[in-house]
């Protein structure tokens, strides 16, 4: 799933540079995401354990997760750890709030632009579009807040199915996301053909 999720956002990020019909807000909004996708599925465990390293723990320091996952850390270390759960509330809601943000800002651009289309066939191509984008997106943060919440009140929920939900919510969209953007946009998969076209040649 890694691979796939660098390949694929390497891939949209690549294509949108070299052609220059693609620079539009659209294709921006793209390449934000391809970049939040590799930034997040390539950063956090170093960082993780950047910051869990100078922790005591007294039964064990081996989490069942797949990477270093804030809350279950929390939960092995014997130390006070009030304020690096206050910490990860915050960075939790403040980049959530962010991401949001610019979420919107993006969406906004990209509705105008659809919204100037001449006709109402190329408004219903557009929008159809988005609304995968917007799946997408939603899928994303409903697994993530699904993950903290199992984490934070979900005492009976299995190990096992949190090491699942938490690896789902952290590789999955990174690698269906330039699936779903790519492939579907008619111009980046336009450009990909003739890219491996040339190369065939």
């Amino acid at each position: 799933m890694y691979a796939i999720a660098l390949l694929g956002n390497f891939t949209i990020l690549f294509i949108v540079k070299k052609e220059p019909s693609l620079h539009e807000p659209m294709y921006y909004f793209l390449c934000m995401l391809a970049v939040t996708d590799l930034l997040l599925s390539t950063s956090i465990q170093p960082k993780m354990l950047s910051i869990f390293w100078q922790w005591p723990y007294c039964r064990t320091n081996i989490i069942p997760h797949t990477y270093c996952e804030h809350l279950s850390v929390l939960k092995l270390a014997c130390a006070d750890t009030r304020i690096s759960t206050s910490y990860g509330l915050f960075v939790l809601f403040f980049v959530t709030g962010l991401d949001v943000l610019f979420i919107i800002v993006s969406y906004t651009q990209i509705l105008r632009a659809v919204f100037s289309l001449p006709t109402k066939d190329a408004w219903l191509k557009s929008l159809g579009t988005c609304s995968a984008h917007f799946s997408a997106i939603l899928a994303f943060y409903m697994l993530g807040l699904f993950t903290y919440l199992t984490h934070r009140f979900g005492q009976n929920v299995a190990p096992h199915f949190h090491v699942l939900i938490a690896s789902v919510y952290l590789l999955g969209p990174a690698m269906l996301n330039p699936i779903i953007y790519g492939v579907r946009t008619r111009q980046i998969r336009n450009k990909l053909l003739h890219l491996f076209s040339k190369k065939e040649t």
